[in-house]
């Protein structure tokens, strides 16, 4: 018999996933050319110089991109179209001012995109998924994006499986594979070679890349990375649409809004105009510049430079937010639900003490606990298992216990999932005895225990009470076993329990009342005995409110989840399902919900919510389900990140208030003008020219200060409350566009080039002024201070309109010099308006209440969110996770 050729590694892998499938797993090691002990460092070295990074892809700053971005606005389109009526009735004056509005808007909007997606490249960089590789003999802690095939991976619970990959063992692995195949089931796992031609459904002894461990561990051999694994090829020919957040599609209504107003006007201007008997050719281009006059034409620029100014303040801060206006849907949170450990607490959990059942053997249970771990201990290091298992081997205590420890084998374990809540493990000592050890969360554990003491309930719940985390312990004798199975872990002997603390972080209080000063309600959500997590909560100052356990919410139908979450602080001992139905049901009854998370029972609830948040440290599972990475787990970083959303989306708003009413007031007193002046009341280029300064004074609204009581809720858009704002105080401005009229004409005389030079420069004036008025909602200067660039840049555009009638381009635009007396009454003009629109402004508002621009999301809003995420997440890559294939719903 032949034996087999070995298969030299070449540029497209060594071995598809089909191929190693099919043969026994001893096989692929030869053909890999490794043993179970792993590469040797040259051998990794030389493999990733052949193959590359173990990634599909990565967060590159796309240039095209990003262009495409800026030029798909509809306002946009209507300028270019303005243009090239421009050019063909041969007005080149007005065709280049508007190329200099379109150049403008494109390349603020632009430049600003681009260097904030280049520090998104830079914050991506700084993100960490690592996993467990055995590579000379030793295990080892490596980035996903350096495996190469030969690679012996260890898998264990919660972990992202970060290549393709040939079981070599397995002990109750289960794998989400619904990424892949759509079945929503876990699917068992075993090392078995599978018959030639089978399909992804029935690859049961290979892991493949981008799927979710969801029980048990395993270890295998990488056989392909990046692109040459079954997801990589998949992934190629996934679109990479990017579904619109709530910030985008109000953006884009708003706009299309504005596209419906020009329009209208243009139509009806035009055919006033052309039945007064004026020239055709100068009624046409004068409705285009009114159509024109009328949008907000650096909307897109305005808009991001207020996001790019907000990622690099959040940066700063260490917060990773995957897209820009991810920004603005971290000001709309109302309400987060929060694990507890890390967040509320330091998340550095130490060993305090071991509780014996039998008061004369305290070590019992520490030496039990120690040996029912899954874990490696590498170079003085833990390697995998949970924190209470880190902070159990890295305990004094675990140094003294060593020599009882070597005394035993371990043979088999099962590993911690979020149903059985244990981990057990099958040991043997010196004597050949087998014993099966098993801790877990006390209440499953003792459940399972034939022989509690009454004290042991009296002391554990003392502990409870204490705010103490606690484990317990329990073994029974296991002659013949060969392999621990969910089966086994009954009739156990109570050893006792293990206590640790995890203090309650100094800040916590500081920061969860600054959350509720800006109107959002924290609920903690998290898989610890409720007592504990109440005592959290008491310590911290969080509002007393009743507590839910998992067992409680199956009793409850989603009608009266939703009731009782409204009086509920507290949700303990619950799992990933019932997480994730919390957050579902609460975001049925409007408002936004964020989840603040880092463990793979996050990771449904960070699907669920409106915005997902995570942290660095989390388990990759949470940072590809959330929106947004904390680079410190922090609350008061998050409260950074909310008020920042709030303060973009806010000046935002400004601009849009105030642009569209000022600007429509303006081509309402043109188009009302036009009807008994025998001349166009201000010629095309002029229209054009007084929006692009205009413009231009309004790109420091990103850097104005916003009043604190625009951050204590969230905003949304409200199309209805800006028609209505603009169609209140566009009024005001032509009432004195009328009153400038009536001065020109029979104060001054004025013909044609004077009479356009009085209203250009009024209209600048009152148009541009006008905004310390619109920013706030308080008495201005007084009350509330714009910031010094806003004001600079106003009072300067001011002062530009006003001296360009006296400038040697004067007559090229079609201007004269006004008369002194003119400035007197353009002063008393604007104070007068000014004066008038605080007086409207105050009785607006208290017609239409504080909170004008806040819209209630609706149910049908959620639900759009909603498909565009299981859309959305569900085409997302694994392995480095710098960058999702289809990028977040929500980013």
């Amino acid at each position: 018999m032949t034996a087999a050729p070995t298969v030299r590694p070449g540029r497209r892998g060594p071995l598809a996933v089909t191929t190693a499938a099919a043969l026994p797993a001893r096989e692929v090691l030869r053909r890999l050319e490794v043993t179970e002990d792993g590469l040797a460092r040259t051998q990794v070295q030389q493999r990733l110089a052949r193959y590359g990074p173990n990634a599909v892809s990565t967060h590159r700053a796309q240039l095209l991109l990003v262009l495409w971005h800026q030029v798909r606005s509809p306002l946009l389109g209507l300028l270019l179209a303005a243009a090239a009526a421009s050019v063909f009735f041969g007005e080149g004056t007005d065709a280049l001012i508007i190329g200099v509005i379109v150049a403008a808007s494109v390349g603020l909007g632009f430049v600003n995109e681009y260097r904030a997606e280049k520090a998104a490249e830079a914050l991506h960089s700084q993100i960490r998924d690592d996993t467990i590789v055995i590579r000379d003999g030793h295990p080892q802690t490596v980035e996903v994006t350096g495996l190469v095939p030969g690679d012996v991976v260890d898998l264990r619970l919660s972990d992202i499986v970060p290549a393709d990959i040939r079981l070599l063992h397995v002990a109750g692995l289960e794998c989400d594979e619904s990424i892949l195949t759509g079945e929503s089931l876990p699917t068992a796992k075993d090392t078995d070679a599978a018959p030639a031609g089978a399909g992804l459904d029935d690859l049961s002894g290979c892991a493949l890349m981008g799927t979710v461990v969801h029980a048990g561990t395993g270890r295998g051999v990488v056989v392909a990375t990046g692109a040459q694994t079954q997801f990589g090829r998949i992934a190629a020919g996934l679109s990479t649409h990017q579904s619109e957040t709530e910030f985008q599609v109000g953006l884009r209504r708003f706009s299309m809004l504005l596209v419906y107003v020009a329009a209208a006007l243009t139509i009806s201007i035009f055919a006033i105009n052309v039945v007064l008997d004026k020239p055709i050719l100068d009624a046409l281009l004068f409705s285009l510049a009114i159509a024109v006059g009328i949008t907000p034409q650096l909307l897109p620029a305005v808009v991001s430079t207020s996001l790019a100014a907000g990622s690099r303040k959040l940066a700063a801060r260490k917060v990773l937010v995957k897209r820009l206006v991810c920004i603005e849907d971290l000001g709309n949170i109302e309400m987060l639900f929060t694990d507890k450990t890390g967040t509320l607490t330091h998340g550095r959990i130490s060993f305090m003490r071991a509780l014996p059942a039998d008061s004369s053997a305290p070590d019992v249970p520490l030496t039990w606990g120690l040996l029912a771990t899954d874990t490696t201990q590498a170079g003085g290091h833990v390697i995998g298992g949970n924190p209470l298992d880190a902070a159990l081997w890295e305990s004094p205590a675990a140094t003294t216990a060593q020599a009882a420890i070597a005394e035993y084998q371990k043979l088999s374990v099962l590993a911690f999932d979020h149903e059985r809540q244990m981990t057990s493990a099958l040991v043997q000592d010196t004597h050949g005895i087998q014993t099966l050890a098993v801790k877990g969360a006390p209440e499953t554990v003792l459940a399972r225990c034939i022989d509690v003491p009454e004290s042991a309930r009296a002391v554990l719940a003392a502990e409870f009470e204490a705010g103490n985390r606690v484990i317990a312990v329990a073994t029974k004798p296991a002659p013949g076993l060969q392999s621990v199975t969910a089966a086994a872990e009954k009739d156990l002997h109570y050893a006792g329990l293990l206590v640790f603390l995890d203090p309650p972080k100094p800040d916590a209080a500081q920061a969860l009342a600054r959350l509720h000063t800006l109107g959002i309600t924290v609920k903690i959500v998290t898989g610890d005995n409720p007592v504990v997590a109440e005592k959290v909560c008491h310590d911290l100052g969080l509002p007393d409110g009743h507590t839910l356990t998992g067992a409680a919410i199956d009793a409850l139908d989603d009608r009266q989840l939703a009731a009782a979450i409204a009086d509920t602080s507290v949700f303990a001992r619950v799992s990933p399902e019932h997480k994730a139905r919390i957050v579902s049901v609460q975001r049925r009854t409007g408002g936004d919900v964020a989840v603040l998370g880092d463990g793979v029972n996050d990771a449904l609830a960070l699907h669920a919510a409106d915005i997902g948040i995570t942290v660095d440290s989390a388990t990759d599972v949470a940072k590809d389900a959330a929106d947004v990475i904390l680079l410190e787990k922090d609350l008061d970083v998050l409260a950074d990140g909310v008020a920042e959303g709030r303060r973009i989306f806010a000046n935002t708003i400004k601009y849009v208030l105030m642009g569209t009413s000022s600007n429509f007031g303006n081509m309402f007193s043109a188009a009302g003008a036009s009807l008994f002046l025998p001349f166009l009341p201000m010629l095309p280029s002029q229209i054009l020219l007084n929006n692009l300064l205009y413009d231009t004074s309004q790109l420091t609204i990103p850097t104005d200060n916003v009043d604190e009581e625009q951050l204590r809720r969230p905003s949304h858009w409200d199309i209805r409350f800006i028609r209505r704002f603009m169609l209140y105080f566009g009024p005001f401005s032509s009432v004195f566009d009328f009153a400038t009229f009536g001065i020109m004409l029979w104060v001054f005389h004025a013909g044609p080039d004077l009479f356009h030079t009085g209203w250009f420069v009024e209209s600048i004036a009152t148009q541009t002024l006008i905004i310390f008025v619109i920013r706030t909602r308080r008495t201005p200067f007084f009350r509330s201070h714009p910031s010094l660039p806003l004001t600079l840049a106003a009072l300067g555009v001011v002062t530009v309109a006003a001296i360009l009638p006296a400038t040697p381009i004067a007559p090229t635009l079609g201007f004269q010099p006004l008369p002194t007396g003119y400035f007197a009454a353009l002063v008393s003009m604007v104070i007068a308006y000014l004066i008038l629109v605080e007086i409207g402004k105050h009785l607006f508002y208290r017609v239409t209440g504080p909170a004008a621009v806040t819209k209630p999301p609706t149910p049908q809003r959620h639900q759009r969110r909603r498909a565009t995420r299981f859309h959305t997440r569900n085409t997302r890559r694994p392995g480095r996770m710098t960058q999702p294939l289809a990028p977040p719903g929500r980013l």
